[in-house]
């Protein structure tokens, strides 16, 4: 581990073997600004950490035995003095251009693996003398939602790389263009001495022709070129494992690379990888790796990739869609791209001048709701409508009848907040105004939606993935032309086609185990059916029923097909779902258990009996599923309820994993399908109550059954087989 030793006025980091100061955990990093706070004390097997001139900035990001990140943000403590240091003082320094970085380890092979070095002053002296010959001093974009590097003075893409990370890659970048030379004079010399071999169907393997590749050519100079953009990808894809955004991962024991979602926080300890290590940050690694994919590739796919503006594109009649448009405001893609672009731009300019002629990528016509890029968040807003709906319609002009328009979008339709619509009117809560604006533009194309097929697309070791909150599935809209002689209906005959359609949808959705997180978004594709079958959907007034309105009586709808779903459960349960709406885990006053339970049809004793709450001192509270027996057995429960039925699933599943919920399912029969039921339920009450740990084990049950089901019927076949 790392430890400051505080000497002379200053400081300097040592490298010492075992376990820190007895009750210092052991494990972790000093942790980023805008994280959460560290677990731990020490930064283990880092290089290198933002620092500043003098004790007064230096210290905010000094390791010590109690870490130095005080909270969420830019806090740290002084490790000298012991006092705490603001984040916006850490912002002024570094945006005065006084913020630096120290040396803190070094990691080395060994003859038994990695060896861990304490730096000297000679060592970061050799660090410092690198001085690169060129950085790209584009601008970052005033985007604080992706780009949190820029509130501390990191303010262009070459202020996050380093001064030995800039020389490597404009070195690797320069020998692009002389690969590209180097290749196109072996093959003419070689040409010259000897005949080359041919291509299948006897054409010579490199004609004498000198078309560069952008024009079509397939001589030596198209060679070499396509040989120099791989190697040119390569050199991009490399700058991801070399900039000062990298950081160290104890459990891989590597550095990892700057990308783990699509945003660059600002990382206080980062790694800086040795470019001829022969891991990550090795420019033969990065195109070995790339190469993989390239050799598994087809010789003749007979397909291209073309790029073109989604709004006036040509890609020809009777075509069949499929696509992923951009998410509203979620994501700025041509922002982000600027990371790689620059590298690319310096490497294969020569190779395609007109691709490469602007030295950032374009972005006006970036469809997406960025309100900096155009005047503020209404404006944005109408800028999206807009090009969405003539994207969309440009896809409608030109599928094939036959088949559907399938579009992706892993988009969140329900937010925890209501928002305002463009134009100033108030926005209907719980709904977000991507889902609104995005589905807008598909009707006004022309589009009816005729169904959501949830798709497994999303990895759930994501960054972005972890918790309840988070989709486990993106959501593909089944879209078909509107019919031109589609009706007119009132808002109540919409209402009434929702409630005679969606709970059988939702029921056959259960039925296929769809996550509890992805239940309203799927729910989308069976209402919507019902919004866009109409020409337009009129209120009261005559006035558009909007598809804000449409989707808050789609959800609307969703819950009370759940709540109905209720009937199914018993007494005891129906209590328990009721209190744990209003209370969830907390306790709560006996007496108004008691009033509830008399509306249930149950007794606060009885409920205690059941083994779902204890009762002590005038208050009631829910057992949680870590209090629940573990020696419980369903088959002798004399009051057995589909409460404590899930309640004991999660709890088996997070003790012993899928093969002790199988066993519980084996006990439990027909009965576990009910606890599932409820699972659904429970999901939807914990979201919307902002109950994001319970909401988490919920939904895992639910996409944990499959699994479990199998075992359990792989378990009864087994002892059956036995006798």
């Amino acid at each position: 581990y790392v430890e400051p030793v505080i000497e002379g006025g200053g400081y300097r980091f040592t490298v010492k073997i075992g376990s820190p100061e007895p009750g210092v955990p052991k494990d972790g990093a000093l942790g980023s600004a805008g994280g959460p706070p560290p677990s731990s004390s020490f930064p283990r097997k880092r290089e290198s950490m933002r620092s500043g001139n003098g004790v007064s900035r230096d210290d905010a990001d000094v390791p010590s035995a109690r870490g130095t990140k005080l909270s969420r943000g830019a806090n740290f403590r002084c490790v000298m003095s012991d006092t705490p240091i603001a984040g916006d003082y850490i912002k002024a320094e570094g945006k005065a251009g006084r913020m630096g970085a120290r040396l803190m380890a070094i990691v080395a092979e060994g003859d038994h693996g990695r060896v861990y070095l304490a730096p000297t002053s000679e060592h970061e002296e050799r660090a410092r003398e690198a001085e690169p010959e060129w950085r790209p001093e584009q601008s970052l974009p005033d985007d604080h939602r992706n780009f949190w590097t820029v509130s501390y003075g990191l303010t262009t893409w070459g202020d996050l790389f380093t001064s030995r990370q800039l020389v490597a890659l404009t070195t690797f970048s320069n020998l692009v263009t002389e690969a590209i030379a180097r290749v196109k004079q072996d093959i003419l010399g070689a040409r010259a001495s000897r005949p080359l071999k041919e291509n299948v169907g006897g054409t010579p393997a490199f004609p004498g022709d000198d078309l560069p590749l952008r024009d079509g050519g397939v001589g030596a100079t198209a060679y070499a070129e396509a040989v120099g953009v791989y190697l040119g990808l390569g050199i991009s894809k490399l700058a991801d494992a070399q900039s000062s955004l990298c950081r160290w991962k104890p459990t891989m024991d590597q550095s990892i690379a700057t990308f783990g979602r699509q945003a660059l926080p600002m990382v206080w300890d980062y790694s800086e990888a040795n470019a001829f290590g022969k891991m990550a940050g090795d420019p033969l690694v990065s195109i070995r790796n790339m190469m993989r994919v390239v050799e598994q590739l087809p010789v003749d796919m007979g397909c291209c990739a073309v790029q073109a503006d989604a709004r006036s594109q040509h890609m020809g009649e009777d075509s069949v869609v499929s696509t992923d448009p951009p998410y509203y405001d979620n994501i700025g893609y041509a922002d982000l791209s600027d990371f790689f672009y620059v590298w690319l731009r310096r490497s294969l300019r020569p190779v395609y001048p007109d691709l490469f002629a602007t030295v950032a990528v374009p972005k006006a016509e970036e469809l997406v709701a960025t309100p900096y890029r155009h005047g503020g968040k209404d404006a944005a807003e109408m800028f999206f409508l807009d090009g969405m709906s003539q994207a969309m319609r440009r896809l409608a002009e030109q599928t094939h009848p036959a088949f559907p328009v399938t579009i992706y979008y892993a988009f969140k339709q329900s937010e925890s907040s209501p928002k305002t619509s463009a134009g100033g009117t108030p926005a209907l809560p719980g709904i977000s105004t991507g889902w609104e604006t995005f589905l807008d533009a598909v009707i006004r194309a022309g589009f009816a939606v005729t169904g959501t097929w949830p798709m497994r697309t999303e990895r759930g070791a994501r960054s972005t993935g972890i918790g309840a909150n988070a989709l486990a599935s993106s959501i593909v809209l089944v879209c078909r032309k509107r019919p031109a002689e589609a009706s007119l209906a009132t808002r109540r005959q919409f209402v009434t086609a929702l409630k005679a359609e969606l709970p059988a949808a939702l029921t056959h959705l259960q039925s296929g185990n769809i996550a509890p997180v992805d239940l309203a978004q799927a729910a989308i594709g069976p209402g919507m059916a019902v919004y866009t079958r109409y020409a337009r959907v009129l209120d009261a007034s005559g006035k558009p029923v909007s598809v804000r309105e449409a989707l808050a009586l789609i959800n609307q709808t969703l819950d009370e097909t759940l709540a109905e779903q209720e009937g199914d459960f018993d007494a005891d349960s129906r209590w328990a779902l009721a209190w744990f709406e209003q209370h969830g885990f907390a306790p709560g006053d006996y007496g108004v258990a008691e009033t509830l339970s008399k509306a249930k049809n149950t007794s606060v004793d009885g409920l205690a009996e059941a083994g779902i709450l204890a009762s002590k001192a005038g208050k009631v509270r829910l057992l949680k599923p870590g209090e629940l027996s573990a020696d419980w057995d369903p088959t002798t429960d004399p009051r057995l309820t589909a409460w404590e039925t899930v309640h004991q699933l999660i709890r088996a599943l997070e003790t012993g994993g899928e093969t002790a919920a199988a066993g519980l399912v084996r006990q439990l029969g027909g009965v576990a399908e009910t606890g599932r039921e409820l699972a659904y339920r429970l999901y939807a009450v914990a979201e919307r109550r902002s109950r994001a740990a319970e909401a988490l084990s919920y939904n895992a049950l639910v996409q944990s059954w499959p699994e479990v089901a199998r075992l359990a019927r792989a378990e009864l076949v087994e002892q059956s087989e036995m006798f």
